[in-house]
């Protein structure tokens, strides 16, 4: 599969050859969907808490005398039934990770990539060069590459300039070619490469 190459003012600068199987069948979906589940619960932090009957703040006094009151009987200030009790079978601190096996997370990248070549939302460009990090200059870019609605530019990660002109654009993404996953690939509707970026993802995925 050859893919075309732009420059960053968007006009054709050659074409590139995929250098990794792109998955034509119906394999790999559920390995797809099992690395987005995998990554939205790592996202999880797992933090909410709350006072058990034991936790709370309170004396171990009975409120008032077991008879004779006209009043129900009660044993304790932290009863769940009172306002400032314990709360019963309430959140914990917890892990909600889940681990999936290294080849699975291939198998799922190269699956996602495969759909968004096939769909052709992905854009290749030769290069992305700033001479500074400048905001408007890089809106330029992606408007010269088309580059619609939210946009996941993939760099290798040595370009400073573009590091601090893509972080205030609305809907813009940037990760590198190490760390892009499947869920960063199909959550938006671009997908722009560096073409050294897209040789070093093909690497991973050979």
């Amino acid at each position: 599969m050859k893919l075309p190459v732009k420059n960053h003012q968007g006009n054709p600068a050659g074409e590139h050859e995929v250098a990794f199987d792109v998955i034509e069948s119906g394999r790999g979906t559920q390995a797809v969907h099992d690395a987005v589940v995998a990554h939205l619960a790592n996202r999880r932090r797992g933090t909410a808490c709350t006072k058990t009957m034991g936790e709370v703040a309170g004396s171990g006094r009975k409120p008032w005398r077991q008879k004779g009151t006209g009043r129900a009987r009660a044993g304790s200030f932290q009863s769940p039934l009172w306002p400032g009790g314990g709360v019963v079978f309430g959140p914990k601190p917890r892990d909600f990770g889940k681990k999936i096996s290294a080849s699975t997370k291939a198998l799922a990248l190269r699956k996602a990539l495969s759909e968004r070549l096939k769909a052709g939302d992905v854009v290749l460009v030769d290069e992305l060069p700033l001479a500074a990090p400048k905001t408007r200059e890089l809106a330029g870019v992606l408007a010269a590459l088309k580059a619609a609605g939210s946009t996941l530019l993939v760099g290798t990660g040595q370009d400073q300039n573009l590091r601090l002109a893509a972080r205030n654009l609305a809907g813009v993404e940037l990760t590198t070619a190490a760390q892009v996953n499947t869920y960063q690939i199909l959550r938006h509707q671009t997908l722009v490469f560096t073409r050294p970026a897209f040789v070093q993802v093909e690497q991973r995925l050979k």
